[in-house]
């Protein structure tokens, strides 16, 4: 089963593929960084970027997407850029029928890396031996998005839906009144959120 993993962002839009095998086995197949300028207009952009996905969408013929959810920062020009993108992917996926998985990145450092505020080296220096890389995939992007298709290909390994995108978004099931790593760290993310908007008086 090949597996795509997308790093949205208009500014660098990662990308990277992986087959998964029996068990936690991924194979790697493929990385690589889709970028626009800032000095290129809003729609110009958007279609460079689109076009480049669909591109790889139709010579790569996936069989499911994991799709970095949108998390709320402070850096609202940043959060557009990764919503306009990831609207671009769910239309292109769903035009053919591709299913989409969303993970925040906390869950995904969770289930790379074991814990849920890992560092980006971490994240890659995982990636790296999971996949049996000779060197780290470079930037930070190509590694986020290859962690993200790992991340989706253990959890249609272990049954889960091809389409992953509920209600209480960024929360993995875990054992009733036990939390997983990924929810603890997106509840304290949006605990510490609350507290920055409360500072600033709403």
């Amino acid at each position: 089963m090949r597996i795509i993993g997308i790093d949205p962002g208009l500014t660098r839009c990662g990308i990277g593929i992986v087959t998964a095998g029996q068990g936690r086995r991924v194979t790697f197949e493929h990385v690589e960084v889709l970028t626009s300028s800032p000095e290129q207009t809003q729609p110009a952009r958007i279609h460079q970027i689109g076009a480049s996905i669909e591109r790889l969408l139709d010579g790569q013929h996936p069989d499911g997407i994991a799709l970095e959810r949108v998390f709320a920062q402070d850096n609202v020009a940043s959060v557009m850029g990764v919503a306009q993108i990831s609207g671009v992917v769910m239309f292109l996926a769903e035009q053919r029928g591709i299913p989409v998985a969303l993970y925040t990145p906390n869950e995904v450092k969770a289930q790379v890396t074991g814990y849920g505020s890992a560092q980006k080296a971490q994240v890659t220096a995982m990636v790296t031996r999971l996949l049996e890389l000779a060197a780290p995939p470079k930037p930070a992007d190509a590694a986020d998005a290859l962690a993200l298709a790992i991340t989706h290909a253990w959890h249609l390994g272990r049954g889960g839906s091809a389409r992953r995108q509920t209600e209480q978004a960024g929360k993995v099931h875990a054992p009733i009144g036990q939390e997983t790593p990924a929810q603890r760290a997106w509840r304290e993310a949006e605990q510490k959120q609350g507290r920055r908007r409360g500072a600033r008086g709403g």
